[in-house]
């Protein structure tokens, strides 16, 4: 069945596949910010250009150069805090980002769930069968990322909303003399909990994809 092999992927088709998705996820984290800080009061992402759908403007090109090769990329948008308006603006404005790769996650899989209720397994072709891995790809990545970038470790958006919640942490984050320590929680939190989580978020999609069957 689909489903039973989807999450053991290899060959071109996955690396096409996951380039295409961690691209658009970028792309639509990073607006997320954008316009959530524009609504709360900073214009910094328009007239920097930055609300735009280039993948270039978003990622760089490092980024998309580390994509092709090793298949991990970032983005940035920027944002000034103090132009911000409300107390916790900053906590909204990085979570935007997250909760955007929740509901592309929810989306993609949702979609999925109700395509494969309705599909029939003799009629299934190449074709289907590639679009249907395409959604589970997009789907637990998304998953994957927001619950990656919620961990509350510098650069990460859970540092800002962690931050933005609690001056004890914002001095400790900001504080220089802490920035190695900080270099080696983040290379944990990539090499360690980064293979949990995106662990987790196979197992949760599939889970959801079971119970839509």
């Amino acid at each position: 069945m689909f489903i039973e092999q989807a999450f053991s992927p290899d060959g071109q088709l996955f690396y096409f596949g996951w380039i295409l998705t961690v691209v658009v996820s970028i792309i639509l984290h990073e607006l997320a910010h954008g316009l959530a800080a524009v609504r709360l009061g900073d214009d910094t992402p328009i007239y920097r250009g930055h609300m735009t759908f280039n993948p270039l403007v978003h990622m760089g090109p490092w980024s998309l150069v580390s994509l092709l090769l090793l298949g991990i990329a970032w983005g940035q948008m920027p944002v000034d805090p103090t132009r911000l308006r409300g107390k916790y603006a900053e906590s909204l404005v990085a979570l935007a980002g997250p909760a955007t790769n929740l509901l592309l996650s929810l989306v993609a899989l949702t979609i999925l769930g109700l395509w494969l209720r309705q599909a029939d397994p003799d009629a299934q072709t190449l074709r289907t069968i590639n679009a249907q891995n395409l959604l589970l790809t997009f789907g637990w990545a998304n998953l994957a990322l927001c619950l990656f970038n919620l961990l509350p470790v510098p650069p990460l958006d859970g540092s800002h909303i962690a931050a933005n919640l609690s001056r004890g942490y914002q001095r400790l984050a900001s504080d220089p003399a802490h920035q190695g320590l900080w270099l080696l929680a983040f290379a944990a939190a990539f090499f360690i909990f980064g293979a949990v989580l995106f662990s987790l978020a196979e197992r949760w999609s599939h889970a959801y994809i079971m119970l839509l069957l």
